[in-house]
């Protein structure tokens, strides 16, 4: 299985670099084919708008998590109190106590997994927006400077066909 996979990957490598080969050979006659590189997650990890965006949901969910710290004390405080007064209480008492303690355990499971859901969504909005914005940029770029092809995937990049730097400070202006 893993020898098929090995050959079939081998081919489309094939494949994929005759195609390229024939591309330049084919604008030889006419002018040299002109290639870019770019790194899509430097440039999301690192830009001023990506560092403005996690800021921003930074501070979008924050009275969430306080909500959830304040129930996990109030849960711990619970079961403090519990605890301390286990000896002098009736066994009904106990179990009316204990029975308060996993309801807000349950909320809090609850309330974090519909935070996490919620802040992926809004995580990934943000993420679609910068997204679109680093590709109108890295266009804009190819259109300014003539470039016939960007890959964001290459096994090895020369630096002087890496666009990164250069979006990156494009976006820096914005």
């Amino acid at each position: 299985m893993i020898l098929r996979t090995v050959k079939i990957f081998t081919l489309c490598l094939l494949f994929v670099s005759s195609g390229v080969l024939l591309l330049q050979n084919s604008h030889a006659g006419e002018q040299q084919l002109k290639i870019g590189f770019v790194n899509p997650v430097k440039l999301l990890e690192l830009s001023p708008q990506g560092e403005k965006a996690l800021r921003l949901l930074e501070e979008e969910f924050r009275p969430r998590d306080q909500e959830l710290i304040d129930l996990r004390e109030k849960a711990l405080a619970l079961e403090v109190d519990l605890d301390k007064n286990r000896l002098i209480l009736q066994a009904s008492e106990i179990k009316k106590r204990q029975r308060a303690i996993d309801s807000v355990r349950r909320k809090i499971k609850r309330d974090q997994q519909e935070a996490r859901e919620d802040y992926n969504i809004r995580r990934n909005e943000e993420l679609a927006k910068l997204q679109r914005l680093v590709r109108e940029m890295i266009v804009t770029i190819a259109n300014e400077d003539g470039f016939d092809l960007i890959v964001e995937q290459a096994v090895y990049v020369n630096n002087r066909i890496d666009l990164t730097e250069r979006v990156l400070q494009r976006l820096q202006q914005e």
